[in-house]
Protein backbone atom coordinates (compact mmCIF):
# COMPACT_ATOMS: atom_id res chain seq x y z
CA UNK A 1 0.00 0.00 0.00
CA UNK A 2 1.89 2.80 -1.07
CA UNK A 3 -1.25 5.38 -0.99
CA UNK A 4 -2.95 5.96 2.14
CA UNK A 5 -5.53 8.12 0.70
CA UNK A 6 -6.62 8.75 -2.77
CA UNK A 7 -9.28 10.98 -3.41
CA UNK A 8 -9.97 12.17 -7.56
CA UNK A 9 -12.85 14.49 -8.84
CA UNK A 10 -14.50 14.17 -5.61
CA UNK A 11 -17.94 16.35 -5.67
CA UNK A 12 -20.11 16.52 -2.10
CA UNK A 13 -23.16 17.92 -2.37
CA UNK A 14 -26.36 18.88 0.64
CA UNK A 15 -29.29 19.37 0.03
CA UNK A 16 -28.38 20.52 -3.49
CA UNK A 17 -25.64 22.64 -2.40
CA UNK A 18 -22.14 21.63 -3.82
CA UNK A 19 -20.42 21.64 -0.54
CA UNK A 20 -16.74 20.15 -1.89
CA UNK A 21 -15.93 20.42 -5.79
CA UNK A 22 -13.42 18.75 -7.63
CA UNK A 23 -11.49 17.15 -4.81
CA UNK A 24 -8.44 15.66 -6.24
CA UNK A 25 -5.90 15.10 -3.53
CA UNK A 26 -3.52 12.07 -2.88
CA UNK A 27 -1.47 10.84 0.45
CA UNK A 28 1.42 8.66 -0.02
CA UNK A 29 3.25 6.68 2.45
CA UNK A 30 5.51 8.27 4.40
CA UNK A 31 3.89 11.42 4.27
CA UNK A 32 2.00 13.97 7.17
CA UNK A 33 -0.27 16.45 6.00
CA UNK A 34 -1.94 19.42 7.75
CA UNK A 35 -5.10 20.69 6.12
CA UNK A 36 -5.85 24.78 6.68
CA UNK A 37 -9.11 26.50 5.66
CA UNK A 38 -11.38 29.12 6.71
CA UNK A 39 -14.14 28.00 8.81
CA UNK A 40 -16.39 26.72 5.86
CA UNK A 41 -13.98 26.03 3.86
CA UNK A 42 -14.69 22.14 3.67
CA UNK A 43 -12.10 21.10 5.88
CA UNK A 44 -14.18 19.16 8.20
CA UNK A 45 -16.44 17.79 4.65
CA UNK A 46 -13.34 16.36 3.40
CA UNK A 47 -12.36 14.51 6.98
CA UNK A 48 -16.08 13.25 6.80
CA UNK A 49 -15.29 11.73 3.23
CA UNK A 50 -12.15 10.21 4.65
CA UNK A 51 -13.71 8.92 7.18
CA UNK A 52 -17.05 7.71 5.51
CA UNK A 53 -19.09 9.47 7.59
CA UNK A 54 -20.19 11.35 4.34
CA UNK A 55 -20.20 9.23 0.72
CA UNK A 56 -19.09 11.25 -2.11
CA UNK A 57 -21.97 12.48 -4.60
CA UNK A 58 -18.77 12.31 -7.34
CA UNK A 59 -15.63 10.70 -7.34
CA UNK A 60 -13.84 7.99 -6.12
CA UNK A 61 -12.13 7.72 -2.81
CA UNK A 62 -9.85 5.13 -1.32
CA UNK A 63 -8.36 5.11 1.93
CA UNK A 64 -5.95 2.62 3.32
CA UNK A 65 -6.72 0.22 0.69
CA UNK A 66 -10.42 0.36 1.32
CA UNK A 67 -12.06 1.49 -2.28
CA UNK A 68 -15.34 3.25 -1.34
CA UNK A 69 -18.48 1.38 -2.65
CA UNK A 70 -16.01 -2.03 -2.74
CA UNK A 71 -15.58 -2.32 0.65
CA UNK A 72 -16.52 -2.02 4.53
CA UNK A 73 -16.53 1.30 5.49
CA UNK A 74 -16.78 0.45 9.07
CA UNK A 75 -13.90 -2.00 8.92
CA UNK A 76 -12.28 0.86 7.65
CA UNK A 77 -12.94 3.33 10.51
CA UNK A 78 -10.97 0.74 13.23
CA UNK A 79 -7.75 1.75 11.34
CA UNK A 80 -8.74 5.15 12.15
CA UNK A 81 -7.90 7.43 14.88
CA UNK A 82 -9.98 10.37 15.69
CA UNK A 83 -9.15 13.19 18.14
CA UNK A 84 -11.22 16.64 18.24
CA UNK A 85 -12.52 19.26 20.24
CA UNK A 86 -15.98 18.17 19.61
CA UNK A 87 -15.24 14.88 21.38
CA UNK A 88 -15.98 16.59 24.50
CA UNK A 89 -19.66 16.17 23.97
CA UNK A 90 -19.46 12.91 25.64
CA UNK A 91 -17.35 14.75 28.63
CA UNK A 92 -20.26 13.49 30.88
CA UNK A 93 -19.61 9.96 30.55
CA UNK A 94 -15.71 10.73 30.28
CA UNK A 95 -15.98 12.37 33.72
CA UNK A 96 -16.08 9.30 35.56
CA UNK A 97 -13.52 7.30 33.85
CA UNK A 98 -9.41 7.67 34.81
CA UNK A 99 -7.15 8.58 32.27
CA UNK A 100 -5.88 4.77 32.01
CA UNK A 101 -9.76 3.47 31.55
CA UNK A 102 -10.34 6.20 29.02
CA UNK A 103 -7.45 5.15 26.99
CA UNK A 104 -8.19 1.49 27.05
CA UNK A 105 -11.79 2.60 25.98
CA UNK A 106 -9.90 3.20 22.60
CA UNK A 107 -9.52 -0.36 21.15
CA UNK A 108 -13.42 -0.61 21.16
CA UNK A 109 -14.04 3.25 19.75
CA UNK A 110 -16.32 3.66 23.12
CA UNK A 111 -16.73 5.88 25.77
CA UNK A 112 -16.60 3.76 28.92
CA UNK A 113 -15.50 -0.21 29.22
CA UNK A 114 -18.04 -2.51 28.30
CA UNK A 115 -16.00 -5.39 27.53
CA UNK A 116 -13.27 -7.55 28.89
CA UNK A 117 -10.03 -6.09 29.27
CA UNK A 118 -7.35 -8.40 28.97
CA UNK A 119 -3.58 -8.13 30.12
CA UNK A 120 -2.50 -6.92 27.36
CA UNK A 121 -4.63 -4.26 27.05
CA UNK A 122 -3.51 -2.90 30.54
CA UNK A 123 0.20 -2.90 29.21
CA UNK A 124 -0.29 -1.43 26.21
CA UNK A 125 -2.56 1.73 27.73
CA UNK A 126 0.60 1.33 30.45
CA UNK A 127 3.03 1.62 27.71
CA UNK A 128 1.23 4.44 25.82
CA UNK A 129 0.74 6.74 29.26
CA UNK A 130 4.48 6.31 29.87
CA UNK A 131 5.24 7.73 25.96
CA UNK A 132 3.20 10.47 26.12
CA UNK A 133 4.03 11.32 29.32
CA UNK A 134 1.14 10.87 31.13
CA UNK A 135 1.66 8.09 33.58
CA UNK A 136 1.18 10.75 36.49
CA UNK A 137 -2.90 10.87 35.12
CA UNK A 138 -3.21 7.13 35.11
CA UNK A 139 -5.85 6.93 38.24
CA UNK A 140 -6.82 10.69 37.60
CA UNK A 141 -10.36 10.97 36.55
CA UNK A 142 -11.13 12.83 33.11
CA UNK A 143 -13.36 15.42 35.03
CA UNK A 144 -10.11 16.49 37.46
CA UNK A 145 -7.78 16.70 34.45
CA UNK A 146 -6.66 20.09 32.89
CA UNK A 147 -8.15 21.43 29.04
CA UNK A 148 -4.62 20.53 27.81
CA UNK A 149 -4.03 16.94 29.62
CA UNK A 150 -7.64 15.93 28.70
CA UNK A 151 -6.65 16.24 25.05
CA UNK A 152 -3.56 14.46 25.38
CA UNK A 153 -5.28 11.43 26.94
CA UNK A 154 -7.90 11.81 24.36
CA UNK A 155 -4.50 11.42 21.39
CA UNK A 156 -3.57 7.95 24.07
CA UNK A 157 -6.92 6.79 23.45
CA UNK A 158 -6.99 7.41 19.64
CA UNK A 159 -3.69 5.42 19.39
CA UNK A 160 -5.07 2.59 21.44
CA UNK A 161 -6.25 0.92 18.58
CA UNK A 162 -2.84 0.93 16.54
CA UNK A 163 -4.50 3.22 14.14
CA UNK A 164 -2.86 3.24 10.52
CA UNK A 165 -4.16 6.94 9.76
CA UNK A 166 -4.27 9.87 12.97
CA UNK A 167 -6.65 12.50 12.33
CA UNK A 168 -5.75 15.63 15.08
CA UNK A 169 -8.84 17.86 14.16
CA UNK A 170 -8.04 21.48 15.58
CA UNK A 171 -6.96 19.07 18.95
CA UNK A 172 -5.24 22.57 20.29
CA UNK A 173 -8.14 24.83 20.10
CA UNK A 174 -8.70 26.35 23.10
CA UNK A 175 -5.73 26.04 25.08
CA UNK A 176 -3.02 28.35 26.36
CA UNK A 177 0.26 28.06 24.52
CA UNK A 178 2.16 25.64 27.08
CA UNK A 179 -0.38 23.00 26.42
CA UNK A 180 -0.44 23.41 22.73
CA UNK A 181 3.31 22.87 22.73
CA UNK A 182 2.28 19.53 24.71
CA UNK A 183 -0.15 18.58 22.21
CA UNK A 184 2.44 19.46 19.17
CA UNK A 185 5.17 17.73 20.84
CA UNK A 186 2.69 14.55 20.99
CA UNK A 187 1.88 14.78 17.48
CA UNK A 188 5.41 14.75 16.52
CA UNK A 189 6.05 11.61 18.57
CA UNK A 190 3.08 9.93 16.72
CA UNK A 191 4.29 11.02 12.86
CA UNK A 192 7.59 9.34 13.87
CA UNK A 193 6.04 5.92 14.42
CA UNK A 194 3.86 3.63 12.41
CA UNK A 195 0.43 6.17 11.93
CA UNK A 196 -0.17 8.81 9.24
CA UNK A 197 -0.86 12.04 10.72
CA UNK A 198 -3.74 14.73 9.33
CA UNK A 199 -3.60 17.79 10.91
CA UNK A 200 -6.09 19.89 10.85
CA UNK A 201 -5.64 23.74 12.27
CA UNK A 202 -6.26 27.60 11.42
CA UNK A 203 -2.80 28.33 12.78
CA UNK A 204 -0.16 27.92 10.55
CA UNK A 205 2.32 28.00 13.30
CA UNK A 206 1.21 24.36 14.91
CA UNK A 207 2.57 22.70 11.62
CA UNK A 208 5.65 21.20 13.08
CA UNK A 209 8.75 19.91 11.78
CA UNK A 210 6.74 16.49 11.60
CA UNK A 211 3.97 17.64 8.77
CA UNK A 212 5.60 17.02 5.65
CA UNK A 213 2.90 18.54 3.08
CA UNK A 214 0.03 20.80 3.31
CA UNK A 215 -3.52 20.68 1.83
CA UNK A 216 -4.99 24.44 1.43
CA UNK A 217 -8.81 24.32 1.20
CA UNK A 218 -10.75 27.68 -0.16
CA UNK A 219 -14.62 27.66 -0.71
CA UNK A 220 -15.16 23.85 -1.36
CA UNK A 221 -11.61 23.72 -3.87
CA UNK A 222 -8.60 22.56 -3.17
CA UNK A 223 -6.35 25.75 -3.31
CA UNK A 224 -3.16 23.92 -2.88
CA UNK A 225 -1.46 20.73 -1.82
CA UNK A 226 2.09 19.65 -1.70
CA UNK A 227 5.72 20.06 0.94
CA UNK A 228 4.84 22.62 2.74
CA UNK A 229 7.60 25.09 2.21
CA UNK A 230 6.00 24.89 -1.86
CA UNK A 231 2.42 25.53 -0.28
CA UNK A 232 2.94 27.74 2.65
CA UNK A 233 3.71 30.94 0.85
CA UNK A 234 2.77 34.53 1.16
CA UNK A 235 0.74 34.39 -2.17
CA UNK A 236 -1.16 31.07 -1.85
CA UNK A 237 -2.04 31.97 1.88
CA UNK A 238 -3.45 35.03 0.82
CA UNK A 239 -5.59 33.82 -1.34
CA UNK A 240 -6.78 30.62 1.40
CA UNK A 241 -7.42 33.07 3.88
CA UNK A 242 -8.75 36.18 1.89
CA UNK A 243 -6.74 38.46 3.51
CA UNK A 244 -2.88 40.09 2.67
CA UNK A 245 -0.38 37.79 4.63
CA UNK A 246 3.01 37.46 5.45
CA UNK A 247 5.22 34.15 5.77
CA UNK A 248 8.26 33.54 7.90
CA UNK A 249 10.01 31.02 9.36
CA UNK A 250 11.66 30.02 12.91
CA UNK A 251 13.34 26.94 13.85
CA UNK A 252 11.71 24.89 11.27
CA UNK A 253 7.77 26.41 11.53
CA UNK A 254 5.84 28.85 10.01
CA UNK A 255 4.49 32.02 11.39
CA UNK A 256 1.95 34.41 9.87
CA UNK A 257 1.42 38.29 10.12
CA UNK A 258 -1.31 40.26 8.44
CA UNK A 259 -0.18 42.89 6.21
CA UNK A 260 -2.89 45.51 5.81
Amino acid sequence: MNRIITMKDVYWRRSGVEILKDINWTVNRGEHWAILGLNGSGKTSILNIVTGYNYPTAGKVKVLDTEFGKASIPELRKKIGYVSSSLGRFAQTMNRETAMNIIISGKYASFGLYREITAEDWERAEKILKELRLLYLKDKTYNLLSQGEQRRVLIGRALMAKPELLILDEPCSGLDVLAREDVLDIAEHVAGKSSHLLYVTHHIEEITDAVTHVLLVRDGEVAAGGPKREVLTDRLLSKVYKIPVKVHWENGRPWMSITK
